[in-house]
């Protein structure tokens, strides 16, 4: 810590020296002192590793032998790893249209209202727990105990699991919901959305704030009200929010791993390439694999990022 406080010293005075010395020193340097010491942590720290994982693709599990496509051929073809990415594309298709769906029923019926803030807080406060306290909180959520039977058929142990209880007291069998395939996936969906749309309700809610007034009341002298204000007034108006939210949670859902390392550890069917590339790279020790499925999510992520950038130009050219 000591060394890396003198290098910052050492090389925020020569920044701060050339600034205040504009004649001896050409404006090319002081820029380059500004931008470069970023550049050289972008290049190090993500350019680098990307085009060494692509280039780890093409070999073999041990790094030796070059494969080609194999790698890539055997994640689309193999059953287990088609498995995968089935999971990834129910991920990345439910819990951004969820979310932003909730969040958006939910800001729109708390605006205005007396609890707004408290209604608000509440639906924001999974935002501040970790995705592995989430996990947790949820496994013992999904927990299921064998029950145990009297002489009369009576129940005479307890769920320690809270939706399991429930169904207990409903008269119905306690069920095991995170082993059963496919629904346990599902089942692991629901803990994302939970977390996000507290995300999705406060960017949301601040759009619809940003509604113009004289527009909402031009909507309701024209017999708008209830749905179709929703529809054709609330909704056209907080476009822009709206695929920022989708685009946002679409990419942390596709990096989605402390969930399903944490609920399942991706046993059950219910892997996701996230979790499957850290399992193919340091469990399997398959290092030609693990790239190929990280270069998978970075490809399927890039065009997400180019559509959400496009779509802010767009916003602010309207603006």
């Amino acid at each position: 810590m000591l060394v890396a406080v003198l290098l910052f010293v050492i090389v925020m005075g020569g920044i701060l020296l050339a600034v205040d010395r504009p004649k001896h020193v050409p404006r090319w340097l002081v820029a380059a002192a500004f931008v470069g010491p970023a550049v050289l942590f972008l290049g190090f720290g993500l350019v680098y590793p990307a085009l060494r994982t692509l280039y780890t693709s093409f070999f073999d599990r041990t790094g030796a032998e070059f494969v080609g496509w194999a790698n890539y051929v055997a994640a689309f073809t193999q059953s287990e790893f088609q498995i995968v990415l089935r999971n990834t594309a129910l991920w990345v298709v439910l819990v951004p249209l969820l979310s932003t769906l909730l969040g958006l029923v939910y800001a729109v019926l708390v605006d205005r209202t007396r609890f707004e803030k408290a209604a608000k807080t509440l639906m924001f406060l999974p935002m501040a727990i970790s995705l592995v306290g989430a996990s947790i909180i949820w496994r013992f959520v999904y927990e299921y105990r064998a029950l145990l039977l009297d002489a009369e058929g009576n129940p005479t142990n307890q769920q320690t699991g809270l939706l399991n209880q429930v169904l207990v007291w409903l008269g119905l069998e306690p069920q095991q919901f995170l082993i059963n395939s496919p629904w346990n996936t599902l089942f692991l969906i629901v803990v994302m959305v939970w977390i996000q749309a507290g995300f999705a309700m406060t960017i949301l809610s601040a759009a619809i704030k940003a509604i113009p007034d004289d527009i909402v009341e031009a909507a309701r002298l024209d017999g708008l009200h209830g749905f179709q204000m929703f529809r054709h007034i609330t909704v056209p108006s907080i476009r822009p929010a709206l695929i920022v939210v989708l685009t946002t949670i679409a990419m942390t859902t596709l990096k989605v791993f402390d969930v399903v390392r944490t609920m399942t550890g991706g046993n059950f069917n219910t892997s996701v390439i996230a979790n499957e590339f850290y399992v193919q790279s340091f469990r399997q020790f398959d290092a030609g694999m693990g790239a190929a499925l990280a270069t998978i999510l970075f490809v399927i992520v890039v065009p997400i990022v180019v559509y959400n950038v496009r779509q802010l130009r767009i916003s602010e050219e309207i603006r």
